[in-house]
C-alpha cells in the first residue's frame, strides 16, 4: 500500500496525545470506542499519522463543545458520508456536462444551413413556367 505524508504513521501515543491536546489514556479510549484506528508496529505499539492527529483534534473540538463520544462518532460518520456524497455529486456533474457537450457536438454536426436545406417553392414554380 502506498502511503502519503498525511497517512504515514510516525507518532508514538505520547506525542500524538500532546499534539491533539489530550492525555494518552484518552487516545486509548477513543480507539476502544472506534473513533480512531492507529497503525500498529510489529511489536504492537500504536503509531499515529498526521491524518490521525487531525481527526483527534476534531474529536477534541466536538467533545469540548459538549458532545459525548457516541455523538462524536455519529458526527464523524456523517461528515465522512457528506464528503463522499459531495465527491460523487461533483463526478456526476462532470459526467453530465460531458454528455451535454457531446450531445451538442453531435447535433451541430447534423445541422444543415437553412439556405441549403430549404428550397423556396415559389422560386421553383416560377422557373418551371418559363
Amino acid at each position: 500500500m502506498v502511503t502519503n505524508d498525511q497517512t504515514r504513521a510516525v507518532y508514538v501515543i505520547s506525542v500524538a496525545a500532546e499534539l491533539a491536546g489530550v492525555h494518552a489514556q484518552t487516545l486509548r479510549i477513543y480507539e476502544r470506542k472506534g473513533l480512531v484506528a492507529p497503525a500498529r508496529t510489529p511489536g504492537g505499539s500504536r503509531r499515529y499519522s498526521d491524518r490521525d492527529i487531525t481527526l483527534l483534534q476534531r474529536i477534541q473540538e466536538l467533545t469540548t463543545d459538549g458532545m459525548n463520544l457516541v455523538g462524536v462518532k455519529r458526527i464523524l460518520e456523517l461528515e465522512a458520508e457528506n464528503k463522499q456524497l459531495r465527491s460523487e455529486i461533483t463526478k456526476i456533474k462532470q459526467q453530465a456536462n460531458s454528455a451535454i457537450e457531446a450531445a451538442h457536438r453531435e447535433h451541430r454536426r447534423d445541422l444543415v444551413p437553412l439556405q441549403q436545406a430549404v428550397v423556396v417553392w415559389e422560386a421553383a414554380e416560377r422557373d418551371t413556367r418559363r
